[in-house]
């Protein structure tokens, strides 16, 4: 495909996805497209990789989610019909679905990336699912599906299947344990893990934070009596 057909489809595959998912209110919104795309374009510029491709895949990954559509095989057969219709060359049809269908986290146990476009596309996701950003999608998520923020008597659940992971609700805390908190270490390119690094302190520092919060045990305060109580204050 050449030069100007590939940029034709690029903006094609913006406005796809920005029809599809700019009124979502679960983290998977266009603004969360555009951040991933943004990304994926700068490791694929780090990494020497076919830009093209990322920059694709990044466009349409969350229109096929199984989170946003009937069944993961729904959505994928959505963005595949519409590639098809879009003229995309069969080669780098089927490369960004390979990329699109690997790449959910699954409880951590997804198989491998196979290629290196693969491999940054969902390094730039998964950077979009931590740090500031992260956690303000996880709550977003949470109650979108109306999950509790934080139930201390909940266990964080281990090794889960991909099922479990996805059929068993949480909380949006213990979300940090069962996947956000293990993103740095499964990051597949150097500059990716470089980038996480910072993202992950910060959301270590927020726990910290929501825990002293939560046990109000935040901060220096002045104990019970040492102040006038309202009751005690009086008027003239």
């Amino acid at each position: 495909m050449d030069p100007i057909k590939r940029e034709k489809l690029l903006e094609q595959a913006a406005a796809y996805a920005r029809a599809e998912l700019e009124r979502d209110s679960s983290g998977h919104d266009w603004w969360h497209i555009v951040r991933v795309t943004r990304t994926a374009k700068r490791l694929a510029a780090v990494e020497q990789a076919d830009t093209f491709i990322c920059e694709l895949a990044a466009l349409l990954h969350d229109v096929a989610d199984e989170k946003l559509n009937p069944s993961k095989e729904a959505g994928l057969q959505k963005v595949e019909s519409w590639l098809a219709e879009a003229g995309t060359d069969e080669a780098d049809r089927a490369h960004v679905m390979d990329i699109i269908s690997t790449m959910s986290f699954g409880g951590g146990r997804g198989k491998p990336m196979g290629t290196a476009e693969g491999r940054i596309v969902q390094d730039a996701d998964r950077l979009d699912a931590i740090g500031a950003i992260g956690i303000a999608r996880v709550f977003a998520y949470g109650g979108w599906k109306g999950r509790p923020m934080h139930d201390p008597e909940q266990p964080v659940r281990e090794n889960m299947t991909p099922e479990e992971y996805r059929s068993h609700p949480g909380t949006a805390i213990n979300h940090f344990y069962e996947k956000l908190l293990k993103l740095k270490d499964l990051m597949n390119t150097d500059a990716a893990r470089a980038l996480a690094e910072e993202r992950h302190r910060f959301m270590e520092r927020y726990l910290e934070q929501f825990y002293n919060e939560w046990d109000a045990v935040d901060g220096a305060f002045d104990p019970v009596g040492e102040t006038d109580s309202p009751a005690e204050t009086t008027s003239g």
